[in-house]
């Protein structure tokens, strides 16, 4: 089966919100709320197989030329079937559009990551992230997540 990317609409709500505490309970992802969802609805992407919502990714934006990509997820049996990688080309697509020239992750799947053409940077070099999100973060003083950039030309 192959899986479709399409932006989130908001009957996949419940969807989003159960894919993403899945990852947060876990501590591998911040949670998000419903209604923080349906604020960031327009931010979000979707990988769908059938009928079915598999994936998920957001983007973000940090700055002019910066922005993030949070809450990609996918589907525990849809693993490794190359869905994470066709959400990060969306979402690439997206930062295009938007002519932003710098696309980055805090990230544990750093190999995930490289394999899309992503490099490891230190996450020092990103105050926009740093200052608008880091600063409520409970692992703000003991950060083990990796910073990833792509550079978009």
């Amino acid at each position: 089966m192959e899986a479709v990317c399409r932006r989130a609409t908001e009957n996949d709500i419940d969807t989003l919100a159960a894919l993403i505490a899945g990852y947060a309970e876990r501590g591998i992802m911040l949670p998000r709320s419903r209604e923080t969802l349906k604020r960031q609805m327009d931010t979000f992407v979707v990988a769908e197989v059938g009928s079915e919502v598999v994936g998920c990714g957001s983007l973000t934006r940090l700055g002019t030329d910066l922005v993030e990509i949070r809450s990609l997820g996918i589907s525990e049996s849809y693993k490794g079937l190359g869905i994470g990688s066709k959400l990060v080309d969306q979402l690439i697509h997206e930062a295009r559009e938007q002519q932003i020239p710098k696309i980055m992750a805090l990230t544990y799947e750093v190999r995930f990551f490289e394999k899309n053409g992503f490099t490891v940077v230190n996450k020092e070099i990103f105050p926009e992230k740093v200052w608008t999100d880091c600063v409520n973060c409970p692992k703000q003083h003991a950060c083990d997540e990796i910073a990833v950039l792509k550079m978009l030309n």
